[in-house]
């Protein structure tokens, strides 16, 4: 019996990106941190970049400011993905829920802030998500999605070739 969940990941490649607590209030909330740049602009950003690798990679946006259903998106999307683009939001910080359960999913999983976590607050300065992931970029803004993304299918998806 075939697998169909392995036949549909050949068939078009699949990115999950993972936005935690409050970060749909990006561009309103303290910009002065953050930036005005909203989560709807980053998600059409990387909604764009995934559109014109070749072949395209589906990629599945979420955010939710309950853990609960982080873990469930996670859980449910991670079988038809090859990879996790996260940013965690204060969970980072404590949550470990949401590390067991990207470990427990074992996809690769980039940590992404915006802000720079080991610059501020001394509370803000341990990621529990860090340990099981392959990489965390923090500090550089929007950018770091992209970063983030770029890594992630050139170092995860073979068969599909980046844009310039």
């Amino acid at each position: 019996m075939s697998d169909p969940v392995a036949e549909d990941r050949h068939a078009s490649p699949r990115l999950l990106l993972v936005n935690g607590p409050n970060l749909n209030l990006l561009g309103t909330r303290q910009p002065e941190i953050y930036g005005r740049t909203t989560l709807a602009d980053i998600e059409r950003d990387a909604l764009a970049f995934c559109v014109v690798c070749s072949p395209p990679v589906d990629l599945v946006c979420c955010q939710s400011n309950s853990e609960g259903e982080l873990l469930d998106i996670i859980q449910r999307e991670a079988p038809s993905v090859g990879a996790i683009v996260i940013n965690p939001g204060a969970l980072t910080h404590y949550s470990i829920a949401l590390r067991d359960c990207l470990a427990a999913v074992d996809r690769p999983v980039v940590e992404v802030h915006l802000s720079n976590i080991h610059a501020r607050e001394s509370f803000r300065h341990t990621s529990v998500v860090a340990p099981v992931a392959v990489g965390q970029i923090a500090g550089l803004g929007p950018a770091g999605y992209a970063y983030a993304l770029r890594f992630v299918v050139a170092t995860y998806f073979p068969d599909v070739t980046l844009p310039a």
